[in-house]
């Protein structure tokens, strides 16, 4: 049996979808998971939610709990951030239990209707799955289109619920859940991190490339805890104890903890190197590198890079900070702290008129003019996807009395599309692919302007792990699809609509 919740939507400003280009500022990733196994029913729900709060900087649309107690699987998933989909009653009703599956969105296929909240919850003939899965597949059309010519029925919009499907199909002529698992990733291609709760089991999956992280630790009470950044064990007091392989699946249960690791090796390490750059929190550890050593170093990099003679520097909260540091030690210029960010306006912040949208970059940061007026400046950030919202942030500091602006990216130019779960699908909509450096530099009006190479962005971990470096040029890891962007299961069904109309 199932009982299902799906919360109301967590309420927004004047009741209103978010306004187009508001998530201009920075690029986004698709979601963060986490699971917690346990020997003994507990309040798995609240490690969860402590783990997803961890988390939210992954995915600020949607996020879910799927708690499974002796094989009965609760959920509650809503639109929202996790702090406010999840109240104290609706954390109550989700009840003790032995395992727990939690995830945070941010839409890469499929948009960010409700229908799509994960985690997702199947029932078939051999028992039950909940899912949530990081990442974006390569091949979910084809695979989508494979399961619809043999009956099969979608719910979402979403390549993780083909996942979900394509371990069923396995799961009923396999032997175990994690047999289903092996077998199913012989036929999906791309970025995959996944936690899968079967009636009894915990299971943690990475793709063979390695594209999005996921880590694993332990409570003092032995649970066995997975999570797709160290940051989240960190909140819940687990000890870290490893990052999962490439291509490895791990599985808990009464018995322990054992690994798979079949699918190991059997291809290149391509961790997407923006993990590093923005997607992850500072104090997180990656594949056994520091994320916040990670971004000094890119500062450091661009001061080698791009030298300028200035008088402070500055990042743009929160993800230029980190290198903009990096950038004052190497150059010797003072760091000093330009802005100051509003801390009860997050990504989601809805401006109610249009006018007030083109100021929000206004409302979420307002420099401190003792520290820039008069100065020349040298202002970190981590990249220009259009340019339009880096124009506003440049005229603030303007409008506070910088003498001269540097600007300095921690990544090269965007170029081209990523398929690997980052919201990057439209090239011709990338400023760098229009422009010159020159040429964008007086469009945002800065004095100059500097990108890190492709040669020094491969160069930030400690690490000797490869990156995948697609969106900046780098070329793909993978065979790339050829159909839509995000919404293309989406375009699909709407195309069908009016062939049947």
């Amino acid at each position: 049996m199932t009982r299902t919740e799906h919360a109301a939507p967590a309420p927004r400003l004047n009741g209103e979808a978010a306004p187009a280009g508001l998530s201009h500022r920075h690029l986004h990733e698709e979601c963060g998971v986490f699971g917690v196994f346990s020997r003994a029913p507990t309040d798995v729900a609240s490690l969860t939610y402590y783990g997803l709060y961890a988390l939210q900087h992954r995915g600020q649309e949607s996020c879910g709990i799927a708690v499974n107690d002796d094989g009965v699987f609760t959920d509650c998933r809503a639109a929202g951030l996790v702090g406010d989909v999840f109240t104290h009653e609706r954390l109550s009703a989700l009840g003790p239990g032995s395992i727990a599956v939690g995830h945070v969105r941010y839409a890469t296929t499929g948009s960010d209707i409700d229908r799509n909240v994960q985690p997702i919850l199947v029932n078939h003939r051999k028992g039950r799955m909940a899912l949530a899965h990081n990442g974006n597949l390569t091949n979910s059309l084809a695979l989508r289109e494979e399961l619809e010519s043999r009956g099969s029925i979608f719910h979402t919009t979403t390549d993780s619920e083909v996942i979900a499907y394509i371990i069923v199909q396995e799961r009923l002529r396999t032997p175990s859940i994690e047999a289903a698992v092996s077998a199913a990733m012989d036929r999906i291609q791309g970025a995959y991190s996944l936690v899968i709760s079967s009636p009894t089991k915990l299971i943690a999956v990475r793709d063979p490339n390695g594209f999005r992280p996921l880590c694993m630790g332990r409570l003092r009470d032995g649970s066995v805890v997975f999570a797709s950044e160290s940051c989240a064990l960190d909140a819940v007091g687990a000890q870290f104890e490893r990052d999962l392989l490439p291509g490895e699946i791990v599985v808990a249960d009464s018995g322990g903890v054992r690994s798979d690791t079949g699918h190991c090796g059997r291809s290149p390490r391509h961790l997407c190197v923006f993990e590093f750059i923005y997607f992850a929190r500072p104090d997180s550890v990656i594949d056994g590198s520091s994320v916040h050593t990670a971004r000094q170093r890119a500062g450091a990099f661009l001061a080698l890079e791009h030298p300028v003679q200035a008088d402070v520097v500055v990042g743009v909260p929160d993800s230029g900070l980190d290198a903009a540091l990096g950038y004052a030690r190497q150059s010797g210029i003072p760091y000093g702290m330009g802005f100051i960010k509003n801390k009860y306006i997050g990504r989601t912040f809805i401006s109610p008129t249009q006018a007030m949208r083109e100021d929000e970059v206004a409302i979420k940061l307002n420099p401190i003019r003792s520290v820039v007026e008069g100065k020349r400046v040298v202002l970190i950030d981590d990249s220009i996807v259009r340019g339009t919202t880096c124009r506003r942030t440049i005229d603030l500091l303007r409008r506070s009395g910088a003498r001269e602006i540097h600007m300095r990216v921690s990544a090269p130019p965007f170029v081209c599309a990523c398929h690997y779960g980052t919201d990057i699908d439209d090239p011709a909509k990338l400023i760098a692919n229009h422009h010159s450096v020159s040429e964008i530099a007086r469009i945002i009006g800065v004095d100059s302007l500097g990108y890190l190479s492709l040669e020094n962005v491969v160069k930030l971990a400690d690490n000797t792990c490869g990156f995948c470096t697609a969106c900046f040029g780098g070329g793909y890891p993978t065979p790339v699809p050829k159909d839509r962007g995000k919404d293309r299961f989406s375009y699909k069904i709407s195309e069908r609509t009016k062939e049947h109309a």
